[in-house]
């Protein structure tokens, strides 16, 4: 490695430390502005409006999204935006959250007014507390650094990144106070791999007539007509209380033919697999796909809390969903 290979690896590491450090000297400043701005917007009726302009904007973005994500309906309103018509938007119902390193954004501050008209609550993640945005919130969160990463002290970069932290902080903190649980972050993520691990095999099982069940007397024509017609590769056999009793795939129909016994007196009791790999209804998909790549089978049992199978699902179902792709 040359010397100019290694002044480029210097820089990286230099802005990595002087961005962590930006972080974590946010800890310090973390007082009870904190908590107020959290119960201000847990207490919120209406939405969480974040303003920014610039590379605050940007940041300002992520944030409410990250908000609407976990529970906590947001949008971003562009500052100049706003005072051109945008202000509509707001009620004194929402909680707006404004971002400016320097607390003396003009396009921010031109919008103040109306916002204190509205009468809606402020908050603002500012690295100048003493500047006329901070003045004029109701809460206010530290977010200055000491440097930027750039060389120059110019460019966004540690304060971008802390504001972008405090954001994230006040985000889960919310998620907690909300019990916003993996439902509903599946509920809030139907789309994408995303989606796709907090899908329950309740929502593409078969069921009623669609699972294929013989009783463990029945005969080889009935086994191979339910297998055949219900087409998920093989079938429960259930007893007459409705327990599990096995099931038969067509993989075990398969291994009769070289088996040195007359099957035509065999009945389902005879040739069932009497342990078969079951999942409870509610639980995900994820955990069916797995149960299924680790035993290599091809269809699994879904039973409800009595071990009574309630539904069925082939393997190749579980992929159609998406289920098991990466």
């Amino acid at each position: 490695m040359n010397d100019k290979e290694k002044e480029i690896l210097a820089c990286a590491r230099r802005v990595f430390s002087i961005e962590s450090q930006a972080v974590q000297a946010l800890v310090a400043k973390l007082d009870e502005q904190f908590v107020q701005a959290v119960h201000l917007i847990f207490k919120c009726h209406g939405r969480i409006i974040v303003t920014g302009i610039g590379k605050s904007g940007v940041i300002g973005q992520k944030m409410s999204a990250t908000f609407s994500s976990t529970g906590t309906p947001s949008f971003f309103l562009h500052p100049a935006e706003a005072i051109h018509g945008d202000l509509g938007m707001v009620t004194k119902d929402d909680v707006v959250v404004c971002l400016s390193k320097s607390g003396n954004t003009n396009e921010i501050s031109a919008i103040i007014p109306a916002l204190k008209k509205i009468g809606v609550p402020i908050i603002t993640l500012t690295g100048n507390l003493r500047s006329s945005l901070a003045e004029r919130s109701d809460v206010v969160l530290n977010v200055s650094v000491e440097a930027e990463a750039c060389p120059n002290d110019l460019a966004p970069t540690a304060s971008t990144v802390a504001m972008l932290a405090m954001g994230d902080a006040l985000a889960v903190a919310l998620l907690e106070q909300r019990g916003f649980n993996r439902e509903d972050f599946a509920f809030l993520h139907p789309g994408g791999s995303l989606g796709r691990q907090f899908t329950k095999i309740d929502e593409i099982m078969f069921t009623g007539p669609r699972v294929p069940i013989v009783s463990p007397n029945a005969d080889l024509q009935q086994i191979i007509s339910e297998i055949s017609n219900k087409r998920l590769g093989g079938t429960c056999v259930v007893e007459a209380d409705g327990t599990l009793a096995g099931i038969i795939t067509d993989g075990d129909m398969r291994r009769l033919w070289s088996q040195p016994v007359n099957i035509e007196k065999l009945t389902a009791k005879d040739i069932m697999n009497a342990e078969p790999k079951i999942i409870e209804s509610g639980a995900l998909a994820i955990n069916a796909f797995n149960i299924l790549d680790q035993h290599n089978i091809m269809q699994i049992i879904v039973v409800d809390t009595l071990k009574k199978p309630i539904g069925m699902i082939h393997l190749h179902d579980l992929l159609d969903a998406g289920i098991g792709v990466r």
